[in-house]
C-alpha cells in the first residue's frame, strides 16, 4: 500500500521527488496535463516549420532555403501536427474529462496510461533527430508515398518508420484504455445514452483508432521490408505496385482525419448548450450521426486517389460515398445551430471558438464536397485548393476545438479563471490570421498552383504574400495563448461552481451535485 501512496504523494522532498511524481504518475489528471503540454510543445514545433514554409513562399523565387529542406519542412510539419499536436491534445482532454464525466475514480488501466504517454516523447525525439543526421530528415511528404519513401528515400526513413510504430503503439494503448474506462466504470445509473457527448465521441474515436492504427503499422512494416529485406510490395520492378501503398495508407489515413475531428465535435456539443443556456438539440441524433460518420469513414479512402486511374465504377463508388458522409455531418451542424436558436446566448471565449468552429468547419466541408466530385478533382488534385480544404477542416476544426476545450475546462482544472479580455484577443487574432493564411489558397489552387513546391509563377505572388502574413499572425498569436494559460495556472480570480456566469446577472447552477458533474451539465437559468 505504501508504494501506491508514494506514487500519488505530491510531496515536497526536493526537485527529484517532484520530477518522479510526473514520471511515475498513474493519475489521469497528471497524465492528461502532460499530454496537453507535450502537444503544445509539438504544436509550436510544427508551427515553426510552417513559418519556414510560409517565409520561403512569401515571394516567388528561392529566398531562404534549399528545395530539399523545403520538402523536409512540409513532411515534418504535417507529421508533427497530426501525430504530435492534434492527437495527443485530444487524448489529454480525454484523460482529464472522461473519468470526471462518467463518475469514474480514474482511467481503467492507469499504468498503461502512464506508458502510453511516456513513449511519445521518445517517438518524436527519434523523428526530430533525423533533422541533424547527414542523410537529412524525411523529404517525401507526410503521406510518405512509395516509391519516394522506399526506393528513393534518405536512409533516415528507418528512424521515421520506428517513430511511427511507437506513436501507433501509444495510440492503440490509449484507445483500449478509453474503451475499457467508458464501458466498465460509469457511475450507477449512467446509461450509454446519458453520457455527455464528449464521452460518446471519444468512445467512437477509440474504436476508430484500434481499427486503423494496425493498418498504419502494416504499411510502414511493408516499407521496411522493401527497403531492407528485398521484398517488392511497392516496387513494380519486382511485381509490386506503388498504388497499393496509396490504398493501404489511405485506408488508415481517411479514418485518421475523422479521429482528429470527432473529439472536437464532442467538445463543441458540450460548450454550445452551456452558452446557449439550453439543452443540446437532438442528443440521440448526434450519437447516431457520429457513429455513421465513423462507419462511412472506412468507405471513402480512394477519394484521395482519383487521379491514379481507377475503374469508373470505383470512381463512382468513392464519389458517392464521400458525398454521403456530408449527411450525418450536416445533421450535427443543424443540431448545433438549432441549439443556439432562441437560446440566451453569451459569447465568452469558449463559445467564440465554438461558433468559429461551426462556421469555418462547414466551409471546409463544402470545399470537401467539391473535391469529392471525381471529374473535377482531376483539376483540384495536388493543388493549393486541397491544402486550403484540409486546413479549413483541421485548424478551425481540431485546433479551435482544442482551444475552446482549454478555455472551457481550465477553470475546472486549476481553480482559477483565465483573463477573458486576453483570451478574446487570442481568439480574434487567431481567427483573422487563420482566414488570411488559408482563404487565398483556394484561389491560387484553382488557378493551378501545385502544392509542396518551394517556388511559383509570378501570378501567384499577391495571394501567397497575404497567406504568409496571415500565417505569421496566427503563429505569433499562439505565444499569447501560452501566456494566458501560464498566467491562469499561477493565479487569478478564483473559479466558482458557477464559473460561466450570464453577463445579464442571471447565474445558472448545476441541477444536482451528481458524481459526474462537470461544467458542461446543461444549465438551468434562475
Amino acid at each position: 500500500m505504501s508504494a501506491v501512496i508514494d506514487v500519488h504523494d505530491h510531496g515536497h522532498h526536493g526537485p527529484a521527488r517532484g520530477l518522479m511524481r510526473w514520471v511515475l504518475t498513474t493519475n489521469h489528471k497528471d497524465i492528461g496535463t502532460m499530454y496537453l503540454w507535450f502537444s503544445f510543445i509539438m504544436f509550436l514545433t510544427g508551427g515553426a516549420m510552417a513559418m519556414i514554409i510560409r517565409a520561403e513562399l512569401f515571394e516567388p523565387g528561392m529566398q531562404l532555403i534549399e528545395p530539399e529542406f523545403f520538402n523536409q519542412m512540409t513532411t515534418m510539419h504535417g507529421l508533427i501536427m497530426v501525430f504530435g499536436a492534434v492527437m495527443p491534445a485530444f487524448v489529454g482532454l480525454a484523460n482529464w474529462q472522461v473519468p470526471l464525466m462518467i463518475g469514474a475514480p480514474d482511467m481503467a488501466l492507469p499504468r498503461l496510461n502512464n506508458l502510453s504517454f511516456w513513449i511519445l516523447p521518445f517517438a518524436f525525439a527519434l523523428l526530430l533527430s533525423t533533422l541533424f543526421m547527414e542523410a537529412g530528415a524525411p523529404n517525401f511528404g507526410w503521406t510518405f508515398y512509395a516509391p519516394l519513401s522506399t526506393t528513393y528515400a534518405p536512409s533516415t526513413v528507418t528512424f521515421f518508420i520506428f517513430g511511427v510504430h511507437i506513436m501507433g503503439a501509444s495510440s492503440i494503448m490509449g484507445a483500449i484504455n478509453i474503451i475499457a474506462t467508458i464501458l466498465n466504470m460509469r457511475a450507477p445509473g449512467m446509461t450509454l445514452m446519458k453520457m455527455p457527448l464528449f464521452v460518446w465521441t471519444w468512445l467512437i474515436t477509440a474504436y476508430l483508432l484500434i481499427a486503423v492504427m494496425p493498418v498504419l503499422a502494416g504499411v510502414v512494416t511493408m516499407m521496411l521490408m522493401d527497403i531492407h529485406f528485398g521484398t517488392s510490395f511497392f516496387s513494380a520492378a519486382g511485381g509490386g505496385d506503388p498504388v497499393l501503398f496509396q490504398h493501404v495508407f489511405w485506408f488508415f489515413g481517411h479514418p485518421e482525419v475523422y479521429i482528429m475531428i470527432l473529439p472536437a465535435f464532442g467538445i463543441v456539443s458540450q460548450i454550445i448548450p452551456t452558452f446557449s443556456r439550453k439543452k443540446l438539440f437532438g442528443y440521440t441524433s448526434m450519437v447516431y450521426a457520429t457513429s455513421s460518420i465513423a462507419f462511412l469513414s472506412f468507405l471513402v479512402w480512394a477519394h484521395h486517389m482519383f487521379t491514379v486511374g481507377m475503374p469508373l465504377a470505383g470512381e463512382l463508388f468513392f464519389m458517392y460515398s464521400t458525398m454521403l458522409i456530408a449527411v450525418p455531418t450536416g445533421v450535427k451542424v443543424f443540431n448545433w445551430v438549432t441549439t443556439m436558436f432562441k437560446g440566451s446566448l453569451s459569447f465568452e471565449t469558449p463559445m467564440l471558438f465554438s461558433c468559429a468552429f461551426v462556421v469555418l468547419f462547414t466551409l471546409g466541408g463544402f470545399s470537401g464536397l467539391m473535391l469529392a466530385i471525381a471529374p473535377v478533382d482531376f483539376q483540384y488534385h495536388d493543388t493549393y485548393f486541397v491544402v486550403a480544404h484540409f486546413h479549413y477542416v483541421l485548424v478551425p476544426g481540431a485546433i479551435f476545438g482544442i482551444f475552446a476545450a482549454v478555455y472551457y475546462w481550465l477553470p475546472k482544472w486549476c481553480g482559477h479563471m483565465y483573463d477573458e479580455t486576453l483570451a478574446k484577443l487570442h481568439f480574434w487574432l487567431s481567427f483573422v490570421g487563420m482566414n488570411l493564411a488559408f482563404f487565398p489558397m483556394h484561389f491560387v489552387g484553382l488557378a493551378g498552383m501545385p502544392r509542396r513546391i518551394p517556388d511559383y509563377a509570378l501570378q501567384f505572388a499577391d495571394f501567397n504574400q497575404i497567406s504568409s502574413v496571415g500565417a505569421f499572425m496566427f503563429g505569433a498569436t499562439q505565444w499569447l495563448f501560452l501566456y494566458i494559460v501560464i498566467k491562469t495556472i499561477r493565479g487569478g480570480k478564483e473559479a466558482t461552481q458557477e464559473v460561466w456566469e450570464n453577463p445579464e446577472g442571471l447565474e445558472w447552477t448545476v441541477p444536482s451535485p451528481a458524481p459526474y458533474h462537470t461544467f458542461s451539465t446543461p444549465p438551468e437559468v434562475k
